[in-house]
């Protein structure tokens, strides 16, 4: 489904009652860690310690908020932009529509789970919409993925015969999108995630004709986002989105140097969403 950019503000979204100390109510920070393996041909693994975001999108409204410290929509120390998801647009709104269009019945919150701007700067290979019904059933997950040539797409997951999706179980989708040199554009990705009210683990694993290629996972205990846990994140991960970058490519010399086989990027899918 191709949809347009656009610059509108939406609706202003409902109020939450006030969490105590927190900067923006309802919005969590989650510290944990990223995990990468690769399987064949040659061995390579890696871990790294990690900190994310978990935004209700109904906060997502369009506008300006926070403070110096955080903020939404405006310069902060660190700071979460609309722009940098989806089709650039209010966040709230790309996300009713596109589960309207899919004939999802996703009405109640929606939470986004991504790396934050840290100084102004942020790469985020994967972000997660996880998408809930008014029961609070969980219904969908968008899974949102950038590359370093500054494209994006997104892979909506849910249950093909319309059911709830259950703590754990594993969905499927066929790898459509370049992410990195050393792996074809081919085999399917499978997903399993698991939240609850303090932490959560999403895990894909990425198969190719011979099996098991990759296993990733991201997990994190969950923590209100206050001064006190800003302030944490700054000088506990220092310049931590900017090693985002520097460690996707220190990854690539070392496969490199490894020998591991080299693939030229092919033209993006022709639609924003699979």
């Amino acid at each position: 489904m191709m949809q347009t950019r656009s610059d509108r503000s939406c609706d202003n979204a409902p109020p939450d009652a006030a969490d105590a100390g927190s900067i923006l109510p309802g919005w969590q920070f989650g510290f944990g860690e990223v995990r990468h393996a690769r399987l064949r041909p040659v061995r390579h693994a890696f871990r790294y310690r990690a900190f994310f975001l978990r935004a209700p999108a109904h906060r997502l409204n369009g506008e300006r908020q926070g403070n110096w410290l955080f903020g939404v929509n405006r310069r902060a120390l660190m700071s979460l932009h609309e722009s940098d998801h989806g089709q650039g647009q209010c966040a709230r709104d790309w996300i009713r529509s596109l589960l309207r269009e899919a004939g999802i019945p996703a009405d109640g919150e929606i939470w986004l789970h991504a790396f934050p701007r840290v100084f102004g700067y942020a790469f985020k290979p994967v972000s997660f919409w996880y998408c809930h019904d008014a029961q609070g059933r969980q219904r969908a997950i968008i899974v949102e993925v950038n590359n370093t040539f500054g494209e994006r797409h997104c892979y909506l997951l849910a249950s093909p015969t319309g059911e709830a999706l259950g703590a754990g179980q594993e969905l499927r989708a066929l790898k459509v999108f370049h992410v990195s040199p050393f792996c074809r554009v081919e085999g399917s990705y499978r997903f399993r995630f698991m939240n609850t009210g303090t932490r959560t683990i999403a895990r894909i694993d990425h198969d190719d004709a011979h099996g098991a290629l990759l296993t990733t996972s991201m997990s994190g205990q969950l923590t209100a986002l206050t001064t006190r846990t800003c302030l944490r994140a700054l000088f506990g991960y220092p310049w931590f989105t900017v090693g985002v970058i520097a460690r996707i490519h220190w990854q690539a010399l070392q496969l490199w140097l490894k020998r591991v086989g080299w693939h030229r990027k092919p033209e993006p899918p022709s639609t924003f969403t699979s």
